[in-house]
């Protein structure tokens, strides 16, 4: 069964890059059919899609976020990563890594982590 582990720091300074580290078992973030996306969710708010990369690295980013977001891997360590820039009080929330599914579900989700932006 695949599990997912988002890691990173809890808080960050305005204006800096926030980075996280989404860590898979279970499962290869190459393995054909499966997209592997970066959901956040702020306090009291929706879940807000932020962007996935497929099995190949292919990536999509939400237009509202795009500017200031990243996802990249390490295949080596099964790592999928999310760095989102200029970041600000706003973008605290809690931030989960996702797998969707051959079937296009999200079938498998991180248990996520909270990251605050403060000075």
């Amino acid at each position: 069964q695949v599990q997912l582990q988002e890691s990173g720091p809890g808080l960050v300074s305005p204006s800096q890059t926030l980075s996280l580290t989404c860590t898979v078992s279970g499962g290869s973030i190459t393995a054909n059919s499966y997209y592997w996306h970066w959901i956040r969710q702020p306090p009291g708010k929706g879940l807000e899609w932020m962007g996935l990369m497929g099995a190949s690295g292919a990536t999509g980013y939400s237009p509202s976020l795009k500017s200031r977001t990243s996802i990249s891997r390490d295949t080596s360590k099964n790592q999928i990563n999310l760095q989102l820039g200029s970041v600000t009080p706003e973008d605290r929330a809690v931030y989960y890594c996702v797998r969707e599914g051959a079937g296009g579900w999200w079938d498998s989700w991180g248990k996520g982590t909270l990251v605050t932006v403060s000075s």
